[in-house]
């Protein structure tokens, strides 16, 4: 794998970080602002939606640019972001910090994900997104329970700070290793809104928005639901946000090695597990023991389906796929703000803890119905892929047929 998969996974090391870390300290800020926990959780749902909007937006803007120049401005407002929510002096203006570092992260993960994809050989394209993202889950392992342990210990504001300046570091890995590539001749923002035209393409999306959507209804409230119902103590949180990131390595790792082999089979086992363990963890969630397999299991099935999703985005879009792959972030942070509000209203409707675990099961059985849909128009040809014609150069297009 080239080195500058490193960079790459350096800045999304950074972005999941600060992408994850709110969930383990949602009681510390609830109760410095003064607010509930359901309205804490906008927090979340106000960072996913501002990926959701700002891929497509950052991506636009970002066509006039080389892509690792456009990786590098992404960083440098990441950084703003978490200073500006490090420094907010109420709800509000931490609020608006959250959104101007979420308006990167679709963006970079998408032009991220086409950069890894060109780096390397096409049958190794899943492998190099997974290790790309490798960087978000490492950092569900190592920043997410650090800056948990130190929210806790010295204040949430020290964690937002101190995630700026892995913003920082991500910045400059990016000016170092990721290799200045030339655009691709003839693409434009014509050729690249096209590809949504491909019915595969929105399908896919579709299932990423309502499988992922299912991780995200149980780990927003994954704080008070182990503290209030499971018994654990609020310093166990950290620890059982490690295993939710070992799960996520774990499950990264295995979904890019077999979407290179069996995309659709791989989507089909990580949905159908999650789907099940989700709706177990109504059950299991009253136990220690049982919880903490839940909640690394969730890790293990939710990520699996995060390389196919890529992939088949990338597959289904491969004349002009930088668009596409960018929104199709901006469909897994859809599925977050979807979750995690849906669950806040399970929450606030007095269903306790436990109950947005079944929202989270009700969606990743919905992307499996939707997988299996896909895969049937697919067989019978239904909604072929799409490429656009003179959208890449003659050889380019010979390559990605084989």
């Amino acid at each position: 794998m080239p080195l500058a998969l490193v960079a790459l996974a350096i800045g999304a090391f950074g972005i999941g970080t600060t992408e994850f870390v709110i969930m383990g300290l949602l009681p510390e800020v609830a109760g410095d602002f003064g607010v509930s926990i359901p309205t804490a959780g906008f927090l979340v749902t106000g960072y996913a939606l501002g990926v959701m909007f700002g891929a497509p937006l950052m991506t636009v803007l970002g066509t006039k640019v080389s892509r690792k120049r456009m990786l590098m401005v992404l960083m440098c407002l990441f950084i703003v972001g978490n200073l500006l929510s490090a420094m907010a002096p109420v709800f509000s203006v931490m609020l608006i910090g959250r959104v101007v570092a979420s308006l990167a992260h679709g963006a970079f993960f998408g032009i991220g994900a086409v950069v890894a994809a060109e780096l390397v050989a096409p049958d190794k394209k899943a492998g190099a997104i997974a290790m790309m993202f490798t960087g978000l889950t490492v950092a569900n392992v190592v920043g997410v329970p650090l800056g948990t342990l130190v929210g806790q210990s010295v204040g949430w504001r020290v964690t937002f700070a101190v995630v700026a300046a892995l913003g920082v570091v991500g910045l400059l890995g990016i000016a170092r290793l990721v290799p200045d590539m030339p655009k691709p001749e003839g693409v434009s923002l014509r050729h690249e809104v096209a590809a949504f035209k491909n019915a595969q393409v929105l399908l896919a999306m579709a299932m990423t928005v309502l499988g992922f959507g299912g991780v995200f209804a149980a780990i927003t409230y994954i704080a008070p639901m182990m503290t209030h119902v499971a018994g654990f103590a609020e310093g166990s949180v950290t620890w059982l946000l490690v295993l939710f990131g070992l799960g996520m390595v774990v499950g990264n790792l295995v979904g890019g090695r077999f979407a290179d082999r069996a995309l659709m089979p791989m989507l089909y086992i990580s949905l159908a597990g999650l789907a099940v363990v989700l709706a177990l963890f109504t059950l299991t969630a009253h136990d220690k023991i049982l919880s903490a397999v839940s909640i690394a299991l969730i890790g293990v099935l939710g990520f699996a389906t995060v390389p196919p999703l890529q992939k088949r985005v990338l597959d289904q879009a491969h004349g002009a796929p930088t668009l596409a792959s960018a929104m199709n972030i901006g469909a897994f942070n859809l599925g977050n703000a979807l979750s995690a509000w849906l669950g806040g209203m399970v929450i606030a409707a007095g269903l306790g803890y436990t109950a947005p675990n079944w929202v989270g099961a009700v969606l990743a059985a919905a992307a499996l119905v939707l997988a299996v849909l896909s895969a049937a128009l697919e067989r019978r040809g239904g909604a072929p892929s799409t490429v656009v014609s003179g959208s890449v150069p003659a050889q380019e297009r010979a390559a990605v047929h084989g």
